[in-house]
């Protein structure tokens, strides 16, 4: 069983723990979570890196550079604050916008409302760094209160030290087929935000802002 444990992050998801053969994460997110490097990690058991990973990688060619590695664990060093307060942030956030009319629907596994709430919970103890809001109005809606942020960046980055928020049906999933967008529940008018490390009040008051030009 393969673990893409990007969302979660090692902080709030011990995957291997809970039965997990290989967990993945790209690191270009939480891990190194300051926007200097790319990169990707998979943990496994020693005879799975020599026996199936290590002669994958020696044919492709594909490793990070001693530069990015020392990156990658210089920001581990800061991870688990990093992530405990941006999901604390996060949380702040989806608990004060989830009744706000312009939204027709805010997606984030730590608040109660959340139909796998008691999930998350289980498996993780937290809501994570990252909640949706869906405007009913659709793609231009959801454009025009993008533009008009002026704390938080658009970016299909996730896990930054910085606010960012993301169109998934024109960027991340713009190449699946309509009745996939439906089943995933990726809307025209659905914005992704990871949640970064600025002033929680500042980010509200962005947020509330920017809603008015949606």
């Amino acid at each position: 069983m393969i673990v893409d444990n990007v969302f979660s992050t090692p902080v709030f998801s011990r995957a291997v723990v809970q039965g997990a053969d290989v967990v993945v994460y790209s690191t270009t997110k939480h891990i190194d979570g300051q926007g200097r490097a790319l990169g990707g990690v998979v943990c496994a058991t020693k005879a799975f890196i020599r026996k199936v990973l290590e002669p994958y990688m020696k044919h492709t060619g594909g490793s990070m550079s001693p530069f990015t590695s020392w990156i990658m664990l210089n920001g581990m060093v800061t991870l688990d604050l990093r992530c405990r307060a941006m999901a604390e942030g996060a949380a702040e956030i989806a608990r004060a916008l989830q009744a706000d009319a312009r939204i027709s629907r805010l997606i984030y596994p730590g608040l109660p409302s959340h139909p796998q709430y008691p999930l998350a919970m289980a498996q993780m103890g937290s809501g994570g760094t990252l909640l949706a809001l869906d405007l009913a109005d659709g793609k231009e809606a959801a454009f025009r209160m993008m533009n008009a942020l002026r704390i938080i960046k658009i970016s299909n980055n996730l896990g930054d030290a910085k606010s960012i928020v993301t169109h998934p049906a024109t960027t991340t999933h713009q190449r699946l087929a309509q009745d996939q967008k439906d089943k995933l529940g990726i809307t025209p008018g659905l914005i992704r935000l990871s949640v970064g490390l600025e002033d929680v009040t500042d980010l509200l008051g962005d947020l509330r802002q920017a809603l008015d030009h949606a």
